[in-house]
């Protein structure tokens, strides 16, 4: 179920009236009703699927359980090995299979042997890739004390399973999010408000910002023999919009709707795009899985604390595996090869935490040195993005060279008239323009539309929500499928 569709239009208010007004007394009966709203949410998809998220819930319940009961280490780490095998190896055979099927027998043709790949007919279940980085982590903090596990079966699997960011995120953790199952909720108006705030400024962002640059993003890169350098490079940059709108407003419309239910998901997304370095702006894109793979792969591995040539492993290790996270191919891989050389300059000299405040904090415009640094951040990240959307490592270098031809000099406008008409693009690039006056004036706040109501007149206030809610209507071309959904 799409959140930007009629069938989650109708879906929400619905399991919002039985939460607040039917099963608003008994706390049980409200977890009870959010895991059958999160079930049918899911199933939305292929109700086949909704076994494999049940059984995830099952074994880490029940691991969780066995770690309280035993102080044994050998049986300590048994249980958590089965939680492991379980969840990685569902994730491995539903998203991995083909892939490295397909990488050994390449490996052997390169030497001069052949070996026919068998290929299995594979449907990858939506979210999976979330739901069970979530429930692992559950596991793996019982297993370390950070966590006491849970007795109330009925709050686990409400938890793996919330709807809001059950197939996109936040990868909530259980320290966060669980004990948020086991106290009685009281509606807040003033949250609700807030949550139907960000929910707006989510919406925007997919459907007036990611699926508008669909249009010519998926032109570009489909047709990307037959356009100048220019045009491609701007190709580049329309799906770094792209991404951000999707994903992060897929973020805002889930922690918003969460608010809604009275809980409260940690921020994905912290206006990454006024970043001043990749360091920077790798704090503030997707946190909720950064944070994953520095809590339990980069740590564990001795993070920063040891040597220089350790350093580089690890930083190597943890985006090569974010790469492979986001996809089965080797796109993904060299995306994540790319980002650790961009990464591991500023790491060896120490500057990785240079940046850690608010960009021109208390000013309204930024310095000539911070917009140069802004710039250049979201251009070196655009250009490593290029490689993350093409189809694969042949068409990246085919769509590089490209882009740095003489070409890249030549003018693109006609190129974008050919794509779609001159309104469109006009209204496209104000949209674009209202995005970042929007959230640059917000940077210091939790989202776009996060508006103090005492300093700002309700006449301000609401021309905004107007004006946002306006856009989403004139702009509202062709649905597209949230992106990470095939993560």
């Amino acid at each position: 179920m799409l959140f930007n569709s009629i069938d989650f239009a109708i879906f929400l208010p619905t399991v919002f009236i039985l939460y607040w007004f039917v099963v608003n007394r008994n706390l049980k009966l409200q977890n009870i009703l959010l895991i059958i709203a999160s079930y049918v949410f899911y199933g939305w998809w292929d109700w086949r699927f909704l076994s494999l998220i049940m059984f995830s819930s099952a074994v880490d319940y029940f691991v969780g359980r066995g770690l309280e009961r035993t102080e044994d280490p050998k049986k300590r780490t048994a249980l958590l090995i089965v939680s492991i095998l379980v969840n990685i190896g569902f994730l491995g055979f539903f998203k991995y299979f083909n892939f490295f099927a397909q990488s050994f027998a390449d490996a052997f043709t390169f030497f001069g042997a052949h070996i026919n790949a068998s290929r299995l007919n594979i449907l990858l279940p939506v979210g999976i890739s979330f739901y069970t980085f979530q429930t692992l982590s559950y596991s793996i903090d019982v297993y370390r004390r950070k966590l006491a596990p849970t007795h109330d079966i009925v709050s686990f699997f409400a938890f793996v399973s919330f709807f809001p960011q059950l197939v996109a995120g936040p990868i909530e953790r259980a320290s966060n999010l669980l004990p948020q199952f086991y106290r009685k909720r009281i509606f807040d108006y003033r949250k609700a408000v807030d949550g139907m705030r960000q929910i707006l400024w989510g919406l925007f962002k997919k459907i007036v910002i990611a699926d508008n640059a669909a249009v010519y993003v998926n032109d570009i890169f489909g047709n990307y023999g037959d356009y100048s350098g220019s045009t491609l490079l701007i190709g580049g940059i329309l799906f770094t919009l792209q991404v951000y709108g999707d994903f992060s407003g897929y973020s805002d419309i889930a922690i918003g709707t969460s608010r809604l239910f009275g809980f409260n998901l940690m921020q994905n997304f912290n206006f990454p795009f006024f970043s001043r370095d990749i360091a920077e702006l790798w704090r503030k894109w997707h946190i909720s899985l950064n944070t994953w793979f520095r809590d339990y792969i980069y740590i564990p591995l001795g993070g920063s604390r040891v040597g220089a040539w350790k350093k580089i492993r690890n930083i190597f290790i943890i985006f090569v595996v974010s790469g492979l996270w986001h996809g089965a191919d080797w796109t993904y891989v060299i995306w994540g090869f790319l980002s650790a050389v961009y990464f591991l300059p500023i790491m060896l000299l120490k500057k990785h935490r240079q940046n850690t405040d608010v960009v021109a904090e208390g000013r309204l415009i930024p310095s000539f040195r911070e917009l140069v640094q802004i710039i250049t951040t979201f251009m070196l990240f655009s250009v490593s993005l290029i490689i993350f959307r093409s189809d694969s490592i042949q068409d990246a270098i085919h769509y590089f060279s490209k882009v740095f031809s003489s070409s890249l000099f030549d003018s693109p406008i006609k190129d974008f008239w050919t794509m779609n008409s001159g309104n469109h693009i006009i209204h496209f690039t104000i949209s674009i323009f209202l995005l970042f006056i929007i959230e640059w004036l917000q940077r210091t706040r939790q989202h776009g539309l996060d508006i103090d109501e005492k300093n700002v007149p309700r006449i301000l206030r609401w021309s905004i929500y107007y004006l946002v809610m306006v856009a989403c209507f004139m702009m509202n071309g062709i649905q597209q499928e949230f992106i990470y959904f095939q993560f």
